[in-house]
């Protein structure tokens, strides 16, 4: 993998699990951010309006998906 791939790879965790623990822990204000006039992600966080619970559990995914990612980088250098 390149270098290049391996910072892309990180990125992406880095922002799946900065995000998971935005939602986690402020779920309804985290939604109402990217809920109306945001370029398209209105669809995506349309799902979890008024159900900060199911936010919660996106966002325990998310952060696992993140950190999985981000351990995986361990063995690529």
């Amino acid at each position: 993998m390149s270098q290049w791939t391996q910072r892309g790879v990180e990125m992406a965790a880095m922002f799946m699990i900065g995000d998971g623990l935005l939602g986690l822990l402020q779920p309804r204000r985290h939604v109402a951010l990217w809920a109306d006039d945001a370029l398209g992600s209105e669809k995506l966080v349309a799902p979890f309006r008024e159900r900060p619970g199911r936010r919660r559990a996106y966002a325990l995914v998310q952060i696992g998906v993140g950190v999985a990612l981000a351990a995986q980088q361990r063995g690529s250098r």
